[in-house]
C-alpha cells in the first residue's frame, strides 16, 4: 500500500475507509494484549524515547537531536530502538514484570513490514527462564488470531496456523537443514573470533556469493536471509533459538556451550514476530560487546554510538530476567490480513 505518485494522501477520505477495518483490529487486539498481560501480573511501563545511546547494535541505525538546556547548553540525544536500556533500568529498581506498547524510531527503514517510527510490545520477566517467553509469545500470537476470529496467518501466498504446535528449530539445525552448511563447525571458543575462512569455504561451496571482504557475520546474514528465513513458519509457527553468541550482544550463553547464546525468534509465515534473549547482567562483558559492535558499524557505516553509562552500572544491579520484543503491527497485519504496515498505522510515516 505505498504510495506512487498517482495516489491520494493517506488521509484521503477513501483510502482512510478503506484501511479501517485494519486500523479497528489493531485496536481490538491491543486490548485483548493489555488484558493478558494485567491477567498475568504484568505492570504496565512507559520507557522515554529520548535516550542518551539509542542501542548498540552495529545495524540498527537512529534518528539522532539535541537536548538544550534551559542556559542554552546543548547535549547529543537519539530516539531509542527500542525501550530495553530503561526496561532493564526498571528491573534493576525493583520490578519483576513489566511491558511496554513502545513507540521506537528506526532510521534506514521503509517497506512492507518496515517503518521509521513502529511499535514494540516488549516484556520483561525477572528471574523466570527465557523458554517462558516462547510460551509468552505464542500464547499472544494465538490471543490475536482468537480476537479477530482467525485460524490462519497469511502473508503474500504463505499461511500458517497459530494453534499448531510451534516447531522448535536451531540456528545450526537450520543452516544444515536448508543450506547444507555445519554452522557449528566455524563457532569456537572465542564468541568474537569465528572462523569466517571456514564458513566462506562451506558457502562457497553450496553456490553461496563470498567476496574478500565479507565478514563471518556477512555471510551468516546472506544465507540466512537466502535460505533460512524463506522456510520459517510455514504452515506452522517456529521457534528459530540458539543463536551464535556473536549474533546475540544483549544475550547470556547457552549452559555448556558458550558457542551459543540464549536467544530465540519467533516466525510466522516467514515474517520474524518477536526477539528474544535470557538477558546478559554481566556489565564488563557487556561493554566488551558494545565497543565491538560500534567498531563495526564504524567500520561500514563512519558512525558510531555512545555508550549509557548509566546502563551499565544500572547492570550489575539487575535481577537474572528474561526479555521479549515483539513487533506489534506485523502481528496485527497477519493476524488481520492487512497488505502492509501502513494498513495498521494510523498515520503512516
Amino acid at each position: 500500500m505505498h504510495e506512487t505518485a498517482g495516489d491520494s494522501p493517506w488521509w484521503s477520505t477513501e483510502r482512510h475507509l478503506a484501511r479501517r477495518p485494519f486500523l479497528a483490529a489493531r485496536g481490538e487486539i491491543k486490548r485483548a494484549v493489555r488484558a493478558w498481560f494485567e491477567e498475568a501480573g504484568f505492570t504496565e511501563v512507559e520507557c522515554p524515547a529520548l535516550q542518551v545511546s539509542p542501542g548498540n547494535e552495529a545495524h540498527l541505525h537512529a534518528f539522532a537531536t539535541e537536548k538544550v538546556g534551559p542556559d542554552g547548553s546543548r547535549q547529543p540525544r537519539y530516539l531509542h530502538t527500542s525501550p530495553e536500556f530503561t526496561a532493564k533500568k526498571l528491573l534493576a529498581a525493583g520490578e519483576s514484570r513489566i511491558f511496554d506498547f513502545a513507540r521506537v524510531f528506526r532510521n534506514r527503514e521503509k517497506g512492507a513490514l518496515h517503518s521509521s517510527e513502529f511499535t514494540l510490545l516488549e516484556w520483561y520477566r525477572a528471574n523466570e527462564p527465557y523458554e517462558q517467553l516462547m510460551d509468552d509469545a505464542v500464547a499472544l500470537m494465538r490471543l490475536a488470531a482468537t480476537t479477530l476470529g482467525r485460524d490462519r496467518f497469511v502473508w503474500r501466498g504463505r499461511t500458517a496456523d497459530p494453534f499448531a504446535a510451534p516447531e522448535k528449530l536451531t540456528v545450526a539445525e537450520a543452516f544444515a537443514r536448508y543450506a547444507g552448511i555445519d554452522l557449528l563447525a566455524t563457532l569456537t571458543d572465542d564468541p568474537g573470533a569465528p572462523d569466517r575462512d571456514g564458513l566462506a569455504a562451506q558457502a562457497g561451496t553450496r553456490g553461496y556469493r563470498v567476496v574478500a571482504d565479507d565478514s563471518w557475520t556477512d555471510i551468516y546474514s546472506r544465507v540466512l536471509v537466502e535460505s533460512i528465513e524463506p522456510n520459517l513458519g510455514m504452515d506452522r509457527p517456529t521457534i528459530f533459538y540458539e543463536y551464535p553468541a556473536c549474533e546475540a550482544a544483549l544475550s547470556r550463553p547457552v549452559t555448556g556451550d558458550p558457542r551459543l547464546a540464549e536467544r530465540f525468534e519467533l516466525y510466522a509465515c516467514g515474517v520474524e514476530l518477536a526477539n528474544a534473549f535470557g538477558e546478559l547482567t554481566d556489565p564488563a562483558e557487556q561493554r566488551r560487546r558494545f565497543i565491538e559492535e560500534m567498531d563495526i558499524k564504524e567500520r561500514i557505516y563512519g558512525e558510531r554510538y555512545p555508550l549509557d553509562e548509566d546502563f551499565l552500572a544500572a547492570l550489575a544491579h539487575m535481577p537474572e530476567a528474561s526479555g521479549i520484543a515483539l513487533g506489534f503491527e506485523r502481528l496485527v497485519v497477519l493476524a488481520s490480513g492487512a497488505r502492509s504496515i501502513e494498513d495498521v498505522v494510523w498515520a503512516p510515516v
